[in-house]
This record gives structure tokens, C-alpha cells and sequence, in this order.
């Protein structure tokens, strides 16, 4: 697969990695594995990152999934207050666009937690996503799956309603799917709510990067983004600096850019 330097993109994007115009990193080569597994993080490490995507109230009632690549997401502490936080690795983002997902990138990252209505709705597409990825689903099949039931309305938009909180430190994904694979790392914790059928005009919307709401996703599964402001997210990063720390020591494509917007070593 193929890294180029990221530029500003258009409002209506894919997920995640994609909110991050002027956040970019300089891309360095990744490692993408042909065979469905994914190596897992080590237990504790991918706990911690899940529950960094939610804000500390919801953290100690919170279920968390922990990816077996046998089997896919299995759950590592059953919660009780109905917000469920994975770390996703195989993200719906790679289901966007034409271009042909050819091999399971091995450096996808991102901490994202839903409420009780995205749980039932927007989760279900990670869930069953490395479910099949687990069972040898070649990635190209997998791709085509999950674009039938996304265009069939097998996985419906959410009942109410409702958050994602994604305000983990880091995070790495696609930058643009909907125009391609190349990938980014960003440091961009926000929160999204959910707005099926909603475009980012309706919303009055800016373009991703700053710190005003905009639209991405526009479909059945949109979500209005809200980031962070500048000193609250630098608090974020101060406070998971050492589990971004280990994060880095695992693969430096997780490591954050630097001031001049180029991969730390």
C-alpha cells in the first residue's frame, strides 16, 4: 500500500484519521499483512487505549473489548452503564470507496467508545468486521461483504440520539477512504453524535481540522465531530503520555508528529 503526504480534504470524508487537516504526519512505510490476523496489543495496554477514547466519568462502568485475532472483539469486562469502548483495527472506514483494500494493514489504531444506541447499531459493523477477518475472510471479500450490508441497510442507523466518544491521545487510519488508502497519525481527540441522513451543509459545517462541528460519514451512519479545544487536548496527551509511550515502542508509525508535522523516531 501506498503512503503520500497528507493535504487538506473535503468535509464529507470517512471516519476517523480523516478529521485532520494540518495534523498530518509525514508517512513512513507500514508493514500490511497478507493473512487475515492482526497481532494483538499487549492486554493491558489495549484495555487502557479503549477506555482512553471515553471521558473519565464513564471509564470504570464502561464494557471493553479486547481483539482476539482466533475470533475477533470478545469481551474483556462486561460494564453497567451502557457505553462499550474497542480499539479498532480493522475500522468501518476501510469499507469506503472503490479502491481495493488488498491486504490487513497491520498499523490501523483508533480508540472509540459508543453509547447503549451505537452499540446496537455503529459497533455491530466493527464487531462483525473481525469476526470475518478472523475466520480467513481474504480482505478484498471482506471489503465487498461490508459494502452490501452497508448499501442494503442490513446494519441500521442508530434508534436515538446519541455519542461516540473518540478523545483517546492517538490515533491512525485511513485519511480520505472514500478517495483511497493512504493513512495518517493524528493526535485529534473529539466526540461525535450521531446523524443519520444529515448533510454538513445542514449543519452549517466547517472543513475537518479545527475546533467547529462538521459532517462526515453523510449516510445512514453520519456523525456531526466535535474536537477538543487546543488545551484540553494537550491535557490529554499529558496524561496518557506513558501509555503513548508504549504505543510508540510498539510500532513508531504510532508515534505522534512532531511541531513541523513529521514522525517522531
Amino acid at each position: 500500500m501506498r503512503n503520500t503526504t497528507f493535504t487538506p480534504i473535503p468535509a464529507i470524508m470517512g471516519f476517523a484519521g480523516l478529521l485532520f487537516a494540518g495534523l498530518a504526519n509525514t508517512p513512513r512505510p507500514h508493514t500490511a499483512t497478507a493473512s487475515p490476523g492482526i497481532a494483538p496489543l499487549p492486554h493491558d495496554l489495549e484495555i487502557e487505549l479503549a477506555l482512553s477514547a471515553l471521558p473519565a466519568h464513564l471509564r470504570d462502568q464502561a464494557t471493553v473489548y479486547v481483539l482476539n485475532p482466533a475470533t475477533g472483539f470478545e469481551i474483556a469486562r462486561a460494564g453497567t452503564n451502557g457505553f462499550h469502548a474497542i480499539v479498532a483495527r480493522t475500522g468501518d472506514d476501510a469499507f469506503r470507496g472503490s479502491w481495493p483494500l488488498t491486504a490487513y494493514r497491520s498499523d490501523i489504531l483508533y480508540p472509540i467508545a459508543f453509547d447503549a444506541a451505537g452499540a446496537k447499531a455503529q459497533l455491530r459493523i466493527f464487531l462483525d468486521a473481525a469476526a470475518l477477518q478472523a475466520k480467513g475472510t481474504l480482505p478484498g471479500e471482506l471489503k465487498n461483504i461490508m459494502q452490501r450490508r452497508l448499501s442494503s441497510g442490513f446494519y441500521k442507523a442508530p434508534a436515538r440520539a446519541g455519542i461516540a466518544y473518540m478523545l483517546a491521545p492517538v490515533l491512525r487510519t485511513y485519511s480520505n477512504p472514500d478517495a483511497g488508502e493512504d493513512v495518517m497519525t493524528s493526535n485529534y481527540p473529539h466526540v461525535m453524535y450521531y446523524a443519520p441522513d444529515v448533510s454538513n451543509e445542514d449543519i452549517g459545517g466547517t472543513t475537518p481540522g479545527g475546533v467547529d462541528p462538521f459532517l462526515i460519514l453523510h449516510g445512514h451512519h453520519g456523525y456531526i465531530v466535535q474536537a477538543l479545544g487546543v488545551t484540553e487536548r494537550a491535557a490529554v496527551t499529558k496524561q496518557y503520555q506513558t501509555m503513548h509511550d508504549r504505543l510508540c515502542s510498539i510500532q513508531t508509525l504510532w508515534c505522534l508528529p512532531n511541531t513541523k508535522g513529521e514522525q517522531n523516531p
